[in-house]
């Protein structure tokens, strides 16, 4: 089985939940002949809901990847969950993908994820495709519909496509200006209004469109049409119902003849370590040298871990042998699969720009790129920015010891990007962090029903992070000596503070060597050992700048562990002085409500310390309101909305940046802090 890069399309089905993605994919399987009838989320017989949890609640929880073939093209669909709580693993596959297609319920319109992953594709430079799916249902007004997508994505989302008058079917507006009837707006606007977007890409053509007033074939407007893809001039709209297939057929044609290749697409930014230049893989040729990225990895207790890849140059064959980033032990492919959810379908080999998976991968790690040729091996791929996992809890295992648990919890991570496991050395708590409720109890949820592990929780603890306000020097001698060889190292250095959500860095203006340059790397090493730990109540820090300009060494006693320690003391030091200050996590919440509820949920949120942003009028009549709050105040908010909303209101939160804590939560922190104490 083996596709030229020319025919493969890749697609990532994002967008909130509801909204049918998954139908959507099965309706695409069917019409492309991959499965014989339909499933459903309803009757847990889909191809990309294929474990039992997401059987369990009838909606997406893990990206599933699946494919087609269509009038000589391959289409790969990659379907991610729409809860926000999930935002993180549908985030993650986007690199996947050349074209993010953000499905729309036409009944309630634009919504939280679709926003997200909008901007998500947008940072991502993939092509956007809008699907306003349930077109057919009854007494939807979709002609506001498409203005609320206009509204909420962007004036350059315009219909490919539009409702026949009676329902049952769609008018195409691009290949046909001369269209039928529609249920709203006329054929011909909207044939020009998509004409003018495109050639405005194409100086040439705008010129013979525009001054000899000349009606472009779809073969003229292919290359424009795909360049108004790539830098976001156009994002094209279609109407489908999944479940009934409407519009179907005409989607499938417009995947097949408008959708971008991978050579088309923008291509992937790839960077070697240390360096900032781009280096865009060769697509073109197959038997080039072997250049894949890891988008996903699953990790199965019986049968082990799956790398799910694209090829992004050369080919990858049964047999091959790999290189995972810079290990210098081959990972060996005995078997190469094509996956249609659940399913594994053996495959001898994939070439540039097709999606595949390696089983029995050990070795391999989610953003890992593999590669056959020893040049390749400080490459890394820029990948989708994923959100910091905020919502926490402590938690204790009653099942099996601590090793054990650390184990389960690490392949977690792996699978899951977005979930990080932390260890808080002021209270000596494991604690699991997540993006939201629904994120931790189907977590729960599988540790206890696949590794037979339950755990005991605590309280949600909230992800505080240490920083600083104010630049600084420190500076640290360590001098250890207990007969024999002793240890010596001295470290100068200053910190300044970064701008919110930048980071950490780390820069070396050490010269003359006075430093001697193997032991840089151990003086960072002590420095990030208290960005990890804190210095202020023991929680990690960020938005730090750390310049190490000067220091001492001896040519006997200076050893790698003497500078570990002065670069810890030295950046204690230096923070000291540097204003240091306690930050909480904030989160944007959109919270669904009649509108008779609106002055109480608006108080309510003000009493909170948070603020309302705005609100929104929904296609469904129900309000939106948009805020902010600290992450601590909005906990035990699920009851409370049941409360103010009559119990017909609901809500959903992301993270949004991190902002000073009170002075009096600062100082009660502080005091609680108990310093371990090391050498």
């Amino acid at each position: 089985m083996g596709y030229r890069t020319e025919g493969i399309r890749n697609l990532c089905l994002v967008g909130h939940t509801g909204t049918g993605k998954t139908t959507l994919a099965e309706s695409l399987l069917f019409a492309g002949g991959a499965i014989r009838k339909m499933g459903g989320v309803d009757t847990m017989d889909s191809v990309c809901d294929h474990t039992s949890q997401e059987h369990d609640y009838k909606h997406s929880l893990e990206s599933a990847v699946c494919h087609f073939d269509y009038d000589g093209i391959h289409v790969n669909l990659i379907d991610t969950p729409g809860y926000p709580d999930l935002y993180g693993r549908a985030v993650a596959v986007l690199s996947g993908a050349d074209t993010a297609v953000i499905v729309i319920n036409a009944a309630t319109g634009v919504e939280l994820m679709a926003e997200r992953m909008n901007e998500a594709a947008l940072e991502g430079h993939l092509c956007r495709l809008v699907v306003i799916n349930q077109c057919d249902t009854p007494e939807v007004d979709l002609e506001q519909v498409l203005a609320n997508v206009q509204t909420r994505l962007g004036s350059q989302c315009l219909p490919l496509n539009l409702p026949s008058l009676d329902g049952g079917g769609v008018v195409d507006c691009f290949f046909q200006p001369d269209g039928g009837e529609t249920s709203f707006a006329s054929v011909a606007d909207a044939h020009t209004r998509l004409i003018d977007q495109v050639v405005e890409v194409d100086d040439e053509l705008m010129e013979l469109y525009l001054e000899q007033d000349q009606e472009l074939s779809p073969e003229q407007l292919h290359a424009p049409f795909e360049a108004a893809l790539r830098n976001g001039h156009l994002v094209p709209v279609c109407f489908v119902s999944a479940k009934t297939g409407v519009g179907i057929p005409e989607l499938v044609e417009i995947i097949n003849r408008l959708m971008p290749n991978p050579l088309e697409g923008n291509p992937p930014e790839f960077f070697r370590d240390g360096d900032s230049d781009i280096v865009v893989p060769r697509m073109e040729d197959p038997d080039d040298h072997s250049f894949a990225h890891v988008f996903k990895v699953e990790v199965d207790p019986f049968r082990g871990r799956l790398g799910v890849v694209r090829v992004h140059q050369g080919t990858l064959r049964r047999g091959d042998q790999v290189y995972v980033g810079d290990s210098r032990k081959p990972l060996k492919i005995a078997h190469l699969y094509k996956l249609q959810g659940g399913e594994q379908v053996e495959i001898d080999a994939a070439g540039p720009g097709d999606i595949c998976a390696i089983p029995r991968a050990e070795s391999v790690h989610f953003d890992a790129v593999l590669h056959d040729a020893p040049d390749n091996a400080h490459f890394r791929m820029r990948s989708a920015r994923l959100p910091p996992a905020v919502f926490g809890s402590a938690i204790r295992a009653e099942t099996v010891d601590a090793q054990r648990l650390a184990d389960v919890l690490a392949l977690l991570v792996e699978e899951d990007p977005s979930l990080s496991i932390e260890q808080i050395s002021a209270t000596n708590e494991t604690v699991i962090r997540c993006l939201g409720e629904l994120h931790l109890r189907i977590l729960t949820e599988r540790l206890a029903g696949q590794y037979g592990i339950t755990l005991e929780y605590h309280p949600p603890s909230i992800a505080y992070r240490e920083t600083i306000t104010a630049e600084a020097q420190g500076s640290h001698r360590h001098r250890k000596q207990s007969g024999g060889a002793g240890q010596f190292g001295e470290v100068m250095l200053r910190v300044r503070p970064l701008e919110r959500g930048d980071g950490f860095r780390f820069v070396n203006e050490v010269v003359g060597g006075a430093i001697p340059y193997q032991f840089i790397p151990a003086v960072e090493k002590g420095v990030r050992q208290v960005m990890d730990s804190g210095s202020l109540a023991g929680f990690p820090m960020q938005d730090i700048e750390v310049t190490v300009y000067d220091g001492k060494h001896h040519s006997v006693d200076s050893k790698e562990i003497a500078f570990v320690v002065a670069g810890r003391k030295a950046f204690l030091d230096a923070v000291t002085g540097a204003q240091p200050i306690l930050l909480e996590p904030w989160v944007s919440v959109h919270v669904e409500i009649p509108h008779q509820a609106m002055g109480d949920v608006a108080g309510d949120l003000s009493g909170m310390r948070g603020s309302v942003l705005g609100t929104d009028l929904l296609p469904s009549g129900r309000l939106e309101v948009r805020g902010e709050v600290p992450l601590e105040s909005i906990q035990t908010y699920h009851s409370r909305l049941k409360s103010l909303s009559g119990g017909e209101g609901s809500f959903t939160m992301v993270f949004s940046r991190y902002v000073p804590v009170a002075a009096k939560v600062q100082s009660e922190l502080k005091a609680a802090y108990r310093p371990r104490e090391d050498a």
